[in-house]
């Protein structure tokens, strides 16, 4: 069974709607797109995290816009992400027919995301994709959250625990901070929410 790991750029009040680019989202008037940027010039340690994440083995399960941009810039961009045409690509999507990104794989629903997680294979990482994540969530499909918390609130936007989170409890299993600020916060599932009084 493959694991599904899910990567954001996330503020501190949770957005992680259009971190890296003014273009990306600007879904409900959202005027703040690349506000990711300003942290990661000179950031040493911020740059080594990164180049360890993309150089896992793993698939990409991308929602049809991120998938967009991704097939817009990666590409023809290959020098800090080298396996990025070789690695397998699904997107979910209803509409794509004919993918013209090296080996892309189209799928259209949980189902298919359910089957594909339980298959042999390398786990998937999860970039971006605000509404996919959503479904993953409220489907219990979430296995590790690997967040780059920035030290910014912005207070509107598209936030990560929303309508489709569920109660569950997670371990930190690795962290980090960098110059800047950025706080990489690795955590895994680890069953469901305990409760208990404090007295």
């Amino acid at each position: 069974m493959r694991k599904i790991l899910v990567l954001e750029f996330i503020t501190m009040d949770g957005v992680i709607q259009a971190p890296g680019d003014s273009k990306e989202d600007a879904a409900e008037g959202f005027k703040y797109g690349g506000w990711m940027g300003p942290y990661f010039g000179k950031d040493e340690i911020a740059g080594l995290e990164m180049e360890k994440q993309m150089k896992e083995t793993a698939g990409l399960l991308l929602g049809r816009k991120t998938y967009d941009i991704f097939e817009g810039f990666w590409p023809k961009n290959t020098e800090s992400w080298p396996q990025v045409n070789k690695i397998t690509k699904y997107v979910v999507s209803k509409t794509l027919q004919k993918p013209t990104w090296e080996n892309t794989v189209v799928i259209k629903d949980i189902a298919a995301i359910k089957k594909l997680k339980n298959s042999n294979g390398p786990d998937l990482q999860v970039y971006g994709s605000a509404n996919l994540v959503q479904s993953l969530m409220e489907h219990d499909l979430v296995d590790e959250f690997w967040l780059k918390i920035f030290p910014l609130t912005i207070g509107a936007g598209k936030r990560l625990f929303d309508k489709g989170t569920i109660p569950a409890s997670f371990k930190l299993f690795d962290s980090k901070i960098s110059q800047n600020g950025i706080i990489f916060a690795y955590y895994k599932r680890a069953g469901d929410v305990k409760t208990s009084n404090l007295v």
